[in-house]
């Protein structure tokens, strides 16, 4: 299982090395017309509650390639825990933004995450649960500034979804 981990956090770091070489190879040679149009943003949460606790980190950056459309990728790590179980979920997704009007966003993302789930059974038994989930989501929200506030649904959700407890998901987004 750690195996796992630190192939994630290879990955990672490649990933975020590659994407600042053209930055930092162009910052001596003056602007770079395609880095004007990128915007870094991403979430970050952390819950604590009654012997829970729960984090999640996921950095992401988009291309505006006018004012009305932009697209890019997301990292996304996750890390949920209590007395009966520990879940890590890593992966990415990628998102496209449409904005009709300035202040009115919407959205489709698709998102890839796996799965490591340990849960204890009523016998102290440790059980392994590890699988690939995917979700589609469409969103809309209300857009000022960086900060856009909505809703988003999984199309592929199912009731028996074992990553999200609902079809339905609020989200704050940050762009810089």
């Amino acid at each position: 299982m750690k195996t796992h981990y630190l192939c994630s956090l290879r990955v990672l770091t490649v990933f975020i090395v590659l994407a600042m070489l053209p930055k930092v190879s162009n910052a001596q040679e003056g602007t770079n017309p395609f880095w004007e149009k990128v915007q870094f943003g991403g979430g970050l949460a952390v819950n604590f509650g009654n012997g829970t606790f729960g984090g999640t980190i996921a950095p992401s950056a988009i291309y505006n390639f006018n004012e009305n459309f932009a697209m890019g990728p997301s990292l996304i790590f996750s890390y949920q825990s209590n007395d009966v179980f520990n879940t890590t979920l890593y992966g990415g997704s990628w998102i496209t933004l449409f904005n009709p009007i300035r202040e009115i966003q919407l959205s489709a993302e698709v998102e890839q995450l796996r799965v490591n789930r340990e849960v204890k059974n009523n016998f102290d038994i440790l059980l392994e649960d590890n699988f690939w989930n995917t979700a589609l989501f469409v969103g809309a929200g209300y857009r000022t500034g960086p900060v856009t506030i909505g809703i988003r649904y999984n199309v592929l959700y199912s009731d028996d979804d074992r990553v999200y407890a609902t079809a339905w998901n609020p989200f704050v987004r940050v762009y810089f």
